[in-house]
């Protein structure tokens, strides 16, 4: 089976966050708790659109929605972080999953972005 770093890693993500949601909302913090869910969970699952996207524009857009939730996901962390609700630690490892995610993401755009252009030459 071919390796899938990026999906892989997106579902790590969704998983963890999931997790630190169900925590927030013991704690009785719905509003980031809900926002950080849904946002690193549109993630993974518009990365996993992008495998049967309707051609390499429809590609592209789906891993750009991935990117800009990406980036809102770690402002979310970061807020948490600020505020108290997760530790340094906690926020450095999950911030450090987005930053890969962010990094892969961005070269897969870029390549799949090239590939276009020169398609169309």
């Amino acid at each position: 089976m071919k390796e899938d770093k990026l999906g892989d890693l997106s579902m790590e993500l969704s998983v963890d966050v999931l997790g630190l949601s169900k925590e927030l909302r013991s704690k009785h913090e719905n509003v980031i708790s809900n926002q950080i869910a849904r946002s690193a969970t549109s993630i993974c699952a518009n990365i996993a659109e992008s495998k049967y996207a309707h051609g390499r524009a429809d590609f592209i857009a789906k891993l750009e929605i991935s990117l800009k939730e990406t980036n809102e996901t770690s402002k979310w962390l970061e807020m948490l972080w600020k505020t108290s609700y997760i530790d340094e630690e906690r926020f450095n490892l999950l911030n450090r999953k987005c930053s890969t995610i962010r990094f892969l993401l961005i070269k897969s755009i870029t390549t799949a972005k090239n590939n276009l252009h020169s398609d169309k030459k």
